[in-house]
């Protein structure tokens, strides 16, 4: 309307260009309205699905708001794996919930491993597991600020370990690639523990984004 307003062929072309991916994220969104009005788990929430399954059959508590925790043994550490509460449309509090175990043990944590879904590059391939350091926390950047406060202050090192998927992947419901890609993700982190860890030291597990239909 705009074009035709202006008598602008050029909006129009604009329009025309961008109109593929402009349908492309219409498309995901309605898939993200039936996922969610059904409670199914979406793309997102690869991060929540990773620490629930290093926390099944673990005693869980509540550590910050719509944060949920358990200490589980892990290839003789301690980790403190932690998660948004399910199966309700949660993605909590992770920066306040793993400033609040740094401080409570003393800032005596050898490494946190942030687990997080991540945007893919055209070519690559749904539910590829990648590693890096830093904070693999996505959004407005609040979350992220508070953990790497809190590491900063302990200088305690930062690993991140993401799933690979497109804006699609992340707001429909979840694919079997990146359903898989978790255990892929959890023999990823296994290896970091053995690799910048010492037997006996605690460490910190994050599994970042939307839990919704994933429990603990």
């Amino acid at each position: 309307m705009l074009g035709k307003k202006t008598m602008s062929l050029y909006i129009i072309l604009q329009v025309q260009m961008q109109l593929p991916l402009i349908m492309k994220a219409a498309k995901a969104y309605a898939n993200a309205l039936r996922a969610f009005t059904q409670g199914q788990p979406i793309g997102d929430g690869a991060g929540a699905l990773v620490a629930a399954k290093l926390m099944h059959g673990h005693e869980k508590s509540r550590i910050a708001k719509d944060i949920v925790m358990a200490e589980v043994p892990i290839q003789g550490r301690t980790a403190y794996v932690l998660k948004a509460e399910g199966p309700g449309a949660n993605i909590g509090k992770p920066g306040d919930a793993i400033k609040q175990i740094i401080e409570e043990k003393d800032g005596k944590i050898a490494t946190v491993i942030v687990v997080d879904g991540a945007l893919k590059l055209e070519g690559e391939k749904t539910g590829e597991v990648a590693g890096g350091v830093g904070v693999a926390i996505g959004g407005p950047g609040v979350e992220k600020y508070k953990v790497d406060e809190a590491v900063l202050n302990q200088k305690i090192p930062v690993n991140a370990v993401i799933i690979k998927e497109d804006i699609g992947d992340a707001v429909s419901t979840m694919r079997k690639e990146i359903f898989d890609a978790a255990d892929a993700a959890i023999e990823r982190i296994k290896r970091l523990i053995l690799e910048r860890t010492r037997e006996g030291d605690s460490i910190i597990i994050a599994g970042i984004g939307n839990t919704v239909g994933i429990g603990e």
